[in-house]
């Protein structure tokens, strides 16, 4: 055979098979033609369907992540006017379907980036610029009673020698046990106040925002006397309206919680008013551990029951009529009354963020009936997203309204199916009907959990580093007594409350919540109840968000596409980026890692700091862990430890450790001012501090990586950064050195007698004291 036949064979196969794929082509047998094809099919069917309306919410939220992703405040006139450009295009070009959706896409986007632009003008308020110790008078909106003393919020009137300019509108406050004061009083005394704290880690929970935009401009407690006076000026009616529904909720809470007694009445209370500040610690992470904290939030649950008693109680009662029963649309009839307990319910129970999104949600369902429309569907999910992120844009940002809309979504996308599970009872079911009923509403309670459970999980992941997988238990165990026993009888007892007749109600409430609480505690104790997880990227959480949404809007076959989102999500969950220093916003405290690949404790984080840095390490040892603080030489002047190069790092608490740490330490961590002679070494002073916010430092072969909270564009939840000299003075004599200090004979950091340079937080107004903003 010649050298030119295998040539020539090849070629011809070559041709051989071009030809053969021009063949299936032409006959439709191309597999990418069939894949094209079923892809064109998918989406004309999803459209005809109409579900291509559900994406709208998604291109508004779209436009409210890149609002917050600005790195300067942006004008309001160009996003508005890109919405009224793209809507007006989509109205020409109505005869044109794909560019009509694009153009409706586009105008969307635009209208979210507008809307949050606004929102932020609306609400923006002082910031107070630093920590200050002054006389304040202002006006008690509101107060919360805790074990720990009261908290409350409080109009300001005055504070110190501070302009209206920069004098915060409104500061929350705590005080301590036994003071007795109410919404409405006019109170003075002197205050400690400290701006909003940003997040306590890079990616970490940044509670100046949300303080922001819930109007708060300080945070602090009160010291010495309270004076209660009366208030020099009435207030409007919408504060006087909110001062009379807390002074209200606060009597039930507490009529409920003394009916009751122990933590069941403080359980009940919080279920039925929404007020949980009388729940124990202990007993917050037990039902955090089962799975089931979302109980004491008045929020969808809590809503759709409540609205749901009413409405099956007037239809009940309407029913029973038979002038009106023949006559009148009696089920139309009873979603009014419905809507109508549901708006009362969320104005006495606080109107929070939650309760507001859940008043929407009821109310787009139950005003379904009135039109003649399902009530549960996709559609009006997708507008009740659509109008909560109008009226609170920066809720996207939240776990709250992740969580509960993954959770609906995903409930309504895999559980309710024409065809589905749950279609009505088996023919000839006869005598069985009873048992029939209850296992299908034992298996919708399972499997309905299991879903929302899944679908919550990535968020529970990122935002608190935790995953409780027996919370399917714990649901199981709490939910049958919550949706039979405890709702029904909360609004019997607030009708009873009118006329005093309502302590049998909240006492038999108690005995309700006493198995919740003990199955809480059972599960809690199981082993692996909490799993504690590292924390999430944004980008595995953007993977996992992009799958939830991509799985539950799509009907066809193109929901199995989220799997690819789903599988990057979860490789980037499985290779965590964890930084070898975690530095506190004030320069107090660090955590170091060593050989081991654990973390110690430098300095004085607070507890919920260091908590903070534990989770987000997947570290689940309590602050208080011994083992934390081993492995670093301190001294009263400084304490010093070994990265897992050998390299060390130093926390300086007294300016005569600096000659020496400067020179030997690669990283200098302190709440004072570093002088010139550290320039060699990575420094994280209070100057440098104070404009990055807590920081995070990965080692290289050039250096180290280094993360911030706070970015350097100014927004107005940022406030204003404080002004450092920009040269410090002289180093001091140096001190003795600790290189051979025996670490025995270390004085613990806690010991040094420097104060935190912030000031002191004060007790429940840490970060960790908005837990019930940001826990599941």
């Amino acid at each position: 055979m010649s050298s030119r036949e295998p040539v020539s064979a090849a070629l011809a196969d070559g041709r051989a098979r071009a030809a053969r794929r021009w063949l299936a082509a032409a006959a439709g047998d191309d597999p990418a033609q069939r894949l094209l094809g079923a892809l064109r099919r998918a989406l004309a069917l999803e459209a005809e369907r109409r579900r291509l309306f559900l994406w709208l919410p998604v291109a508004f939220s779209a436009g409210i992540l890149l609002y917050f992703a600005a790195d300067a405040e942006p004008s309001l006139w160009p996003s508005l006017t890109g919405a009224g450009l793209a809507a007006a295009a989509a109205f020409a070009l109505g005869r044109h379907p794909r560019a009509m959706n694009m153009a409706i896409a586009v105008a969307m986007v635009m209208g979210g980036f507008a809307t949050a632009t606004w929102r932020t003008r609306e609400v923006s308020a002082p910031v107070l610029a630093r920590p200050m110790i002054a006389k304040l008078r202002g006006l008690v909106l509101s107060v919360d009673q805790r074990p720990a003393g009261p908290r409350m919020v409080l109009r300001v009137e005055t504070f110190g020698s501070l302009t209206i300019a920069e004098r915060p509108v409104q500061v929350r406050v705590s005080m301590k046990p036994g003071t007795s004061v109410k919404a409405g009083d006019f109170i003075e005394a002197t205050a400690r106040l400290l701006p909003p704290p940003t997040a306590a880690r890079p990616g970490g929970y940044d509670f100046a925002r949300d303080a922001f935009f819930d109007g708060l401009g300080a945070v602090g407690s009160l010291v010495g006397k309270v004076t209660v006076a009366a208030p020099p000026a009435p207030p409007d009616f919408w504060t006087a309206l909110a001062i009379a529904v807390d002074v209200a909720r606060n009597r039930l809470t507490d009529r409920i919680a003394q009916a009751s007694g122990g933590q069941e009445g403080a359980l009940a209370a919080a279920l039925v008013t929404g007020k949980r500040g009388l729940i124990t610690e202990d007993v917050n992470d037990a039902l955090r551990a089962a799975g089931i904290y979302h109980i004491v939030s008045i929020s969808g649950l809590h809503m759709a029951l409540a609205a749901g008693s009413l409405f099956w109680a007037a239809r009940a009662v309407l029913a029973l009529i038979p002038g009106l029963a023949l006559v009148w649309p009696v089920k139309k009839l009873a979603a009014l009354v419905g809507m109508t307990g549901a708006i009362a319910y969320c104005l006495f129970s606080g109107a929070e963020v939650a309760t507001q999104r859940s008043l929407v949600m009821t109310l787009v369902m139950m005003g379904a009936i009135l039109i003649d429309r399902p009530a549960l569907s996709m559609r009006n999910l997708a507008l009740a997203a659509l109008i909560c992120l109008a009226i609170r844009p920066e809720a996207l940002l939240g776990p709250s309204f992740q969580m509960s809309f993954a959770a609906v979504a995903g409930m309504i996308a895999f559980a309710v199916q024409p065809s589905g599970l749950f279609a009505g009872r088996p023919a000839g079911a006869g005598g069985l009907a009873p048992l029939h009923g209850i296992g299908r509403w034992a298996f919708l309670v399972i499997f309905t959990t299991a879903i929302a459970t899944i679908a919550t999980a990535p968020f529970s992941a990122y935002h608190f580093q935790t995953l409780n997988p027996l919370g399917l238990l714990g649901n199981a165990l709490a939910l049958p007594l919550i949706e039979l026993a405890v709702m029904p009888l909360s609004v019997l007892g607030i009708f009873a409350s009118a006329f005093a007749l309502d302590q049998p109600v909240w006492w038999l409430i108690g005995q309700a919540t006493a198995p919740v609480l003990a199955g809480a505690k059972m599960v809690a104790l199981l082993d692996r109840s909490t799993v504690i997880v590292p924390a999430l990227a944004p980008a595995a959480l953007a993977f996992f968000s992009a799958a939830i949404v991509w799985s539950t809007l799509w009907t066809t076959a193109l929901r199995w596409l989220a799997i690819v989102p789903a599988a990057l999500g979860a490789l980037s969950a499985l290779a965590p980026s964890r930084p070898d220093v975690y530095v506190d916003r004030s320069g107090a405290g660090a955590a170091v890692r060593e050989k081991s690949g654990q973390l110690i404790v430098l300095g004085r984080p607070s507890d919920f700091v260091l908590e903070q840095w534990l989770r987000a390490d997947g570290d689940g040892r309590a602050t208080d862990d011994p083992g934390l603080r081993g492995g670093a030489l301190c001294d009263r002047f400084a304490c010093v430890a070994k990265l897992p190069d050998g390299r060390s790092i130093s926390l300086v608490r007294d300016k005569r450790a600096f000659p020496d740490d400067c020179r030997r330490a690669v990283v200098i961590v302190t709440p004072l001012v570093a002088p010139n002679s550290c320039a060699s070494a990575t420094v994280l002073d209070r100057r440098a501090l104070d404009q990055s916010g807590a920081t995070t430092l990965t080692a290289t072969a050039e250096g180290f990586a280094r993360v911030t909270a706070s970015s350097t564009a100014q927004r107005p939840w940022t406030g204003t950064k404080p002004h450092r000299p920009a040269s410090p003075a002289p180093a001091p004599p140096p001190r003795p050195r600790i290189d051979n200090l025996d670490p025995l004979d270390a004085i613990p950091s806690a010991a040094a007698d420097i104060d935190d340079p912030s000031g002191a937080t004060p007790t429940g107004d840490a970060p960790g004291g908005e837990g019930d903003s940001h826990t599941p």
